[in-house]
């Protein structure tokens, strides 16, 4: 943003800022009655806040008008119970289709790229200054991810990151002291321990007899934005920021594809693991069946919930998920869900629900969702607020694992693209197709899907 634009933007708000006051101080300000309605996608009670938190702000925005003057009345009727993504994105497409959409939606940050080319959803930015607190707190990286072409549509609701696990008894099984345990996290980071060191260790520990076969590495067992972070281990990128265009690189590609058919070949993953049941799963990773994975971070409820994991520090070890070689580097993807105000109703009706959205991301409102259900926090200061501060896994995992986060681009021709990724490391994965033969099945099919879309490395 130009230091004009600000200026700019600061002169604006203040402008309505004065008139507001003036106005309110020579009239008697008309009641004025106004509902807004919220959806939440990917929610269960667990994640309640995603809508809980618009009627807190609802709240705070009417005893604030009346301290003004005004007498400010806002119905806020909230929904999350839909059925899965599947049923929420229906549930919004045929509401729109009626021009009944909510006014607020809390999605994946995908959504922004074809809801905004659609006219479904508003720029946010139009109505909220990111300039000011609580907006200005939020972590850059959140709102780039939030961002389309250069313009902010959506506002951070939650963030959460995709770390590699380690079950710490293997690893001191394998010759690990306290002291190499503790500097592994580090070593990640630093490029000095590698995905191909992860292999030699899974391989280890099943050789010990502390694992079966095929459980010393464990992967996601079902396609995920997860796999992309292997991609940038060796050195891949999915966006060009100057073009805006997605790039598909072939060396980053087939070395990512081989180190997956790398470990069914040393027969530390199950050729067959694509598929297994998320609870097998689940339980097998959280009970020290399986030696090293990788998942996400809101797995600490479950393992430490549901599947009775009383010392999770003590069992497990975290960090990024490694470089693969020189070319890459160790990081992590992120996957924000996102506010974002649609079309419905009048420009009063979607001032009001950005509004509701910027008080919603005050750090303490945000921190009662982030430690409810076990996600990362979306703004700095989390990390003083006490509920935050003393919740170990979030202030560990926060400070680790954020900073490094990226996203999948924000682009409409991104899930073909992934769709033609995932083919091509299943047949890698399996051994239908070489890595080499994979990938160039994957550029055929991208050059012939997306045309001048993508660039080509």
């Amino acid at each position: 943003m130009s230091l004009f634009h600000t200026l700019m933007k600061h002169f604006a708000f203040g402008i309505i800022a004065v008139v507001l006051s003036i106005s309110l101080s020579l009239t008697t300000v008309m009641a004025k009655d106004i509902t807004i309605q919220v959806w939440a996608g990917g929610s269960n009670v667990n994640d309640s806040y995603r809508v809980d938190a618009i009627s807190m702000a609802a709240d705070i925005l009417e005893k604030e008008a009346a301290i003004l003057g005004e007498d400010l009345n806002i119905t806020v009727e909230t929904k999350y119970d839909f059925d899965g993504w599947g049923g929420f994105k229906q549930a919004v497409t045929l509401a729109a289709e009626a021009n009944k959409a909510p006014h607020i939606v809390v999605t994946g940050h995908e959504d922004i790229a074809p809801w905004s080319q659609s006219g479904l959803i508003r720029p946010i930015e139009n109505y909220v200054d990111f300039d000011t607190w609580p907006l200005s707190d939020l972590f850059e990286n959140l709102v780039e991810i939030s961002s389309f072409e250069g313009t902010i549509y959506g506002v951070p609701q939650d963030a959460e990151s995709r770390p590699f696990f380690a079950w710490i008894p293997h690893l001191k099984g394998i010759g690990y002291s306290n002291a190499d345990i503790r500097a592994l996290p580090g070593k990640i980071q630093s490029g000095k321990y590698t995905l191909y060191n992860v292999l030699d260790d899974a391989k280890k520990v099943q050789d010990a007899g502390l694992v079966k076969p095929g459980y010393g590495f464990y992967p996601r067992v079902s396609k995920g934005g997860d796999y992309w972070q292997f991609y940038l281990s060796f050195g891949g990128e999915m966006l060009d920021s100057k073009s805006g265009k997605l790039v598909f690189d072939r060396s980053a590609m087939k070395n990512f594809y081989a180190f997956f058919a790398k470990a069914v070949e040393m027969g530390v993953t199950r050729k067959n693991h694509i598929g297994t049941p998320w609870d097998q799963w689940y339980s097998e990773v959280a009970s020290g069946k399986a030696g090293l994975w990788h998942g996400g971070t809101w797995h600490y409820s479950r393992y430490t919930g549901k599947e009775g994991l009383k010392d999770f520090f003590g069992n497990i070890v975290f960090g990024l998920i490694p470089a693969g070689d020189k070319n890459g580097r160790a990081n992590t993807i992120t996957h924000p869900l996102v506010y974002l105000v649609t079309n419905r109703g009048s420009e009063d009706d979607a001032q009001i629900a950005a509004q509701l959205v910027a008080i919603a991301t005050e750090p303490r409102i945000n921190t009662l969702h982030a430690i409810k259900s076990a996600h990362l926090g979306i703004t700095k200061s989390q990390q003083n607020v006490p509920l935050y501060a003393n919740n170990r896994w979030a202030n560990e995992a926060t400070k680790l694992l954020l900073p490094h986060a990226s996203a999948q681009p924000n682009h409409t021709g991104f899930s073909p693209y992934f769709d033609a990724m995932w083919k091509g490391l299943e047949a890698s994965w399996t051994g239908q197709k070489s890595p080499e033969k994979a990938v160039a099945d994957v550029e055929a099919e991208l050059r012939a899907n997306l045309g001048n879309d993508i660039i080509i490395r």
